[in-house]
């Protein structure tokens, strides 16, 4: 078991997690249901993916001088240009397994870092702002942990939403067994009512 009284081991153990929980979201999906936008922006299960890995791709190397071994697979910068959301979707020529496959590369690239430098290894995000874009190691992990944590929670809902599969983790849904769902949104519902 990793020593988890060791900052970079906790960091790195969330980080994974939460990577793991994006995986799982697409469990059992065909590439319809992967792609198929789900918010009145567009998100959808597979996009939420594709933008992950692309952004642990940057945190992770660009910003340490390291390029992702195979960089033609990823989202190039100039690409934003023309299409602002254009890590938010799946091409046609692209797949759900790939992108999966993908994503666990780059996951495998951005350990590397972890595993190489010190917390405190100096970087620079090229694409922030003048005057921040010097940072550490240490703050790129919190800085990836905070950004992956928010879409693995647009994730839950969109896959909620979808067919009705909840859950914190795969092994741990952390959700009441046999619970009366429907009762229960009436009684919030009522309540609302009620207050508004």
């Amino acid at each position: 078991m990793a020593d988890m009284g060791d900052p970079k081991t906790v960091l790195h153990h969330y980080l994974q997690a939460t990577r793991d929980d994006l995986i799982w979201k697409l469990d059992g999906l065909g590439e319809r249901d992967a792609r198929l936008p789900r918010t009145s922006t567009g998100n959808s299960l597979l996009g939420v993916l594709k933008h992950c890995l692309n952004v642990e791709a940057g945190y992770f190397g660009a910003t340490f001088g390291r390029e992702f071994p195979t960089p033609e697979e990823l989202v190039p910068m100039e690409a934003y240009e023309e299409d602002p959301q254009a890590d938010w979707y799946a091409r046609e020529d692209e797949t759900k397994d790939g992108l999966i496959d993908l994503y666990r590369r780059v996951g495998a690239f951005a350990d590397q870092t972890i595993e190489q430098l010190p917390l405190d290894a100096p970087g620079r995000v090229p694409w922030w702002r003048p005057g921040r874009q010097d940072v550490t190691l240490q703050r790129i992990i919190v800085h990836v942990i905070y950004d992956l944590a928010r879409h693995a929670g647009q994730a839950d809902i969109m896959r909620e939403q979808h067919d009705g599969a909840i859950g914190w983790q795969r092994e741990n849904t952390n959700v009441p067994n046999d619970y009366d769902w429907p009762a229960y949104v009436a009684k919030l519902t009522a309540l609302a009512d009620r207050v508004g």
